[in-house]
């Protein structure tokens, strides 16, 4: 069994959905495993991975829009050292995902027809954030 791992860093633009499917592909390719997992782990507490839609892109806004009045920042949170938007940022974080696995067959990630892989960016302002890819398989 063959395992590799790659760092990618991935440049955000602020509170935004960010998709990475293509890249990540790149490296699954890079890899050279036929059969296998992708394992997927964002090293961050205030953004997340999602596996959505990548046809209408109303359906990440309706998204983005249902999580922003279900997590609102404008409350009081006790944790603002480091800006009004990062608790609810947390929040948003452990609501989501930090890691997903995606199937390899044929040398490329088994997604249905209309998924996507996203980073969603939490916080208002843009960041570099850390995505570990992890290939295993034959």
């Amino acid at each position: 069994m063959t395992h590799y791992q790659q760092l990618l860093q991935v440049k955000t633009t602020g509170k935004s959905l960010c998709k990475i499917t293509s890249q990540i592909q790149g490296i699954v390719a890079a890899a050279g495993v036929k059969t296998g997992l992708c394992s997927l782990f964002l090293r961050h507490t205030s953004a997340s991975l999602l596996i959505q839609e990548n046809a209408d892109p109303d359906v990440l806004r309706d998204l983005a829009n249902f999580l922003a009045d279900l997590v609102p920042e404008n409350r009081r949170y006790f944790h603002s050292t480091e800006g009004p938007d990062d608790m609810p940022a947390h929040i948003r974080t452990a609501l989501t995902h930090t890691s997903e696995q995606i199937p390899i067959r044929d040398g490329r990630l088994v997604l249905g027809i209309w998924q996507g892989i996203y980073l969603w960016e939490h916080r208002q302002h843009g960041s570099t954030r850390d995505l570990v890819v992890h290939i295993s398989g034959d």
